[in-house]
């Protein structure tokens, strides 16, 4: 119940506060041209720069067979995550932030780790709790890491600078991670300004329990200035990364509608929070095309999926699917 409290009160800051931060952080009136310019791209459009592999249907359904992974895969949440969420103790089922994703994976024969790291906390507090999982949990089995947004920075720091007894990574997987930071970090932080950050980081963390440091290090400069600068890859780690792109601007309701825009202002196509450009790391695997921030971990709107069958456009992206053939190609790779 209390994590129950925690996403309500979550909720209560956000719609509180939003307006508020809208007001202060309006974009300069040359964003509304590529507001206008996010609807009309498409995939084959000429001025879509940096996609590498465009992925479109790939993972749009199930194969009849995955290979395996040699070692365990752990799965590493971003921000605000979890591994598991209870919340009304064993009356209602959990929530899962990887849905279907874990028990997929070990259906096919696959170890799979699940780590628990702060939702919001600071990128070495989050690395130090992923070395713990990992140690805890493989059991000194090396390991490949699958991370999903801020995960991949906490599995970089962790590979750079803790250098855990105990946990050996053979290779790192990033989706739509911002390597490079992310613009809406930037706009919302601007936005708010230095008067007023403090005190919303100190209602943030009385209000959640959760401290705030890891909003700060997600903007552009942090990224750039600080975290790749003292971060460089660990040559006895393969580095993989995915991008996503919606294709059009979310529809109206959609909770990346405003992020969307301000990101396609100045990174170019965006998953709604990631820019592709951002997400790039290491080999670049290719841009998943039509698929949103949440997608990627299989918390897809089931709603506009349905219509989208109705109207004879079944979905083109499988989150299942997509995380399967990572352990697929993770196997030929003899990872």
């Amino acid at each position: 119940m209390a994590q129950h409290r925690h996403i309500a009160h979550v909720w209560l800051i956000y719609h509180t506060h939003y307006q508020t931060i809208r007001r202060a952080a309006r974009p300069r009136r040359l964003f509304g041209a590529y507001a206008r310019l996010s609807r009309e791209l498409t995939p084959s459009d000429a001025r879509i720069k940096g996609l590498g592999k465009e992925i479109v249907d790939e993972f749009a359904v199930l194969r009849a067979r995955y290979k395996t992974p040699k070692h365990p895969i752990v799965l590493a949440h971003g921000l605000l995550g979890f591994a598991e969420l209870k919340l009304a103790g064993s009356y209602l089922p959990s929530i899962t932030y990887w849905r279907g994703i874990r028990e997929a994976l070990s259906a096919n024969q696959t170890e799979v780790i699940t780590a628990s790291v702060p939702p919001s906390g600071s990128i070495e507090k989050r690395a130090a709790k992923l070395a713990e999982d990992i140690a805890a949990q493989a059991q000194g089995k090396s390991v490949n890491i699958v991370a999903h947004s801020m995960g991949g920075l906490d599995a970089r720091y962790m590979i750079s600078q803790l250098k855990p007894a105990g946990v050996d990574v053979k290779s790192l997987i990033t989706v739509a991670t911002p390597h490079h930071g992310s613009p809406f970090a930037d706009y919302l932080i601007d936005g708010i300004g230095p008067h007023y950050l403090p005190r919303l980081y100190d209602l943030w963390e009385r209000t959640t329990g959760w401290e705030p440091s890891a909003f700060a290090q997600l903007t552009t400069k942090y990224m750039a200035e600080e975290f790749n600068v003292k971060t460089p890859d660990d040559p006895t780690v393969r580095y993989f990364s995915y991008g996503a792109m919606v294709k059009d601007r979310p529809p109206l309701l959609s909770p990346f509608r405003h992020s969307h825009w301000v990101i396609q202002g100045r990174e170019g196509p965006n998953d709604g929070l990631v820019s592709v450009e951002s997400s790039k790391w290491g080999t670049y695997k290719g841009t998943l095309l039509g698929v949103n921030h949440l997608d990627l971990i299989n918390w897809s709107n089931r709603l506009r999926f349905t219509v989208q069958k109705w109207m004879g456009r079944p979905p083109s992206f499988n989150a299942v699917a997509f995380y399967l053939d990572i352990g697929d190609m993770l196997a030929k790779e003899g990872l």
